[in-house]
């Protein structure tokens, strides 16, 4: 595949990308605001497409890409592009895992610090003119268990800074988890319904599949011991909103830190009105090195694909 390829760039992404993408002879559209209609007008044009979170390639997208040969995420799910329309015309859907790993995993820790000491409580408490401190009794991580669904790299990033903080890991994910790793981190592994009634603290980290939809409903929840925290960074859709909004409300489980919801932007939903869920805008990967990683490794990625590399 020659160098000589025009690419087609959708949302926001740090300049380091452009960069190296021009100086090895591609030519750049960059169009960060860009909508659905226009896409659907212009992907006909262009060899390469890279989108972040915000665009959605769909299969009318991407049946009008005639002359697209990759297409690029610069983050880790894949959710937001039909990656069954991309393989039948033959496509190459590329991402780059590399660049959220760490920024996730710290945000996961953030979250449970929040939730553990009920940080965003105390702010806006002493702003609204009251001094709580003897309400505010709360808890360490330290010695609590920490149970990770889904031990991909952020996964694993995660239990390495949480036994860092002196907690246990429990672990479950659908493939085998590496005993090499499991040693590392003193993880314990058990099934998804011994993970959720022992751990004080869940995290998932899992793609969204139609196996995962909803993989968080009532009956899992009622699994989950009262002083329990749930975190979610990986997608909105694997958790039952109605359901956790019940145990929630009803004080079934402690509280819940979530990044991700099933319908974002997430402003004025039910869940964000409750004082024990601590809520952030689909944050993880929201940090400057991780956005430079993650459009660095993409570009590499791109330069390779077209030298015959990879």
């Amino acid at each position: 595949m020659s160098m000589d390829k025009s690419v087609l760039i959708c949302d926001q992404v740090d300049k380091i990308l452009n960069e190296i993408l021009q100086k090895n002879g591609l030519k750049i559209t960059y169009e960060p605001e860009i909508s659905p209609d226009q896409i659907r007008e212009k992907i006909g044009s262009f060899d390469i497409v890279i989108v972040r979170s915000r665009t959605k390639l769909t299969k009318d997208m991407i049946d009008r890409a005639s002359q697209c040969k990759i297409i690029a995420r610069v983050g880790v799910g894949l959710d937001n592009i039909d990656l069954e329309a991309a393989k039948a015309k033959g496509i190459r859907v590329i991402n780059a895992v590399e660049g959220a790993m760490n920024a996730v995993a710290e945000l996961v820790l953030g979250l449970m610090l929040s939730l553990a000491r009920e940080i965003p409580r105390a702010d806006r408490e002493i702003r609204n003119g009251k001094w709580l401190k003897k309400e505010l009794m709360g808890s360490e991580l330290s010695g609590k268990y920490l149970g990770i669904v889904g031990l991909g790299n952020i996964g694993k990033k995660l239990a390495r800074h949480a036994r860092a903080l002196n907690m246990n890991i429990i672990g479950y994910d659908v493939v085998p988890i590496q005993d090499e790793f499991s040693r590392e981190v003193g993880l314990v592994k058990a099934d998804l319904d011994t993970l959720l009634s022992s751990a004080d603290f869940i995290s998932f980290h899992v793609p969204f599949t139609p196996q995962t939809h909803h993989l968080v409903n009532a009956e899992r929840l009622s699994k989950m011991k009262k002083t329990a925290y749930i975190i979610n960074t990986s997608r909105g859709e694997i958790i039952d909103e109605e359901a956790l909004y019940g145990a929630l409300k009803e004080g079934r489980i402690a509280g819940a830190a979530l990044d991700v919801f099933e319908k974002e932007p997430a402003v004025g939903q039910k869940l964000t009105t409750l004082q024990n869920v601590i809520c952030t805008p689909h944050m993880g990967a929201q940090t400057r090195e991780a956005q430079a990683l993650a459009a660095n490794v993409i570009a590499e990625k791109i330069i390779m694909i077209l030298r015959g590399v990879i």
